[in-house]
């Protein structure tokens, strides 16, 4: 549990197994506003942040959807992560059918899509800074079906109402969010 619990410790894991700058990136915009949810409802920061920064880190060696984030269930079990902790991440990609019930388990799903899709918008920006960022920006491209294209738009819908918040306010929090942490997400 206290590995869990110590983001130096989850954050070595990811470098061991995530070489990409721009995965890791996305680590760290999930984590932000994962976190910054975790704030607003009172809830274990550190856990709630390591969950969603360990959500993908399996994926630069194992980028299939049979393999992640199975592998990187499995890793994280022999590592001594908790059922809890591993249940969560596993619960963020829909296909592998364990459904979302737990508060994080709906945030990390939330937050996924959302935090790229935020961080691509950013890049069209003039100054490609997250301070031009609306969400009236942000709803426009998800209409362009080819902009951002690997991002799942329905799933950015979803994510708001497992929450139970209406879609803008969701992006707003979330580019509020990573508006704080602009300097490490590079935004």
């Amino acid at each position: 549990m206290e590995k869990e619990l110590n983001r130096e410790e989850c954050l070595k894991i990811l470098k061991d197994y995530t070489k990409s700058e721009s995965l890791l990136k996305h680590a760290y915009a999930v984590e932000t506003c994962v976190l910054a949810y975790a704030k607003k409802n009172n809830e274990d920061e550190n856990f709630w942040g390591n969950v969603a920064l360990l959500h993908d880190f399996d994926y630069e060696k194992f980028p299939t959807a049979e393999e992640h984030p199975c592998k990187g269930n499995e890793i994280l079990k022999e590592l001594g992560f908790s059922e809890e902790f591993r249940t969560a991440i596993m619960s963020h990609a829909e296909y592998t059918g364990i459904a979302r019930e737990t508060k994080l388990q709906k945030t990390l799903f939330a937050c996924d899509e959302l935090a790229g899709f935020i961080t691509a918008v950013t890049y069209v920006r003039p100054s490609r800074s997250i301070d031009e960022v609306k969400v009236k920006s942000v709803k426009k491209k998800m209409k362009d079906k080819g902009f951002a294209r690997a991002v799942n738009r329905e799933e950015i819908i979803q994510g708001a109402e497992d929450l139970g918040i209406p879609l803008d306010e969701h992006i707003e929090f979330c580019i509020g969010a990573m508006k704080g942490n602009k300097i490490l997400l590079g935004l």
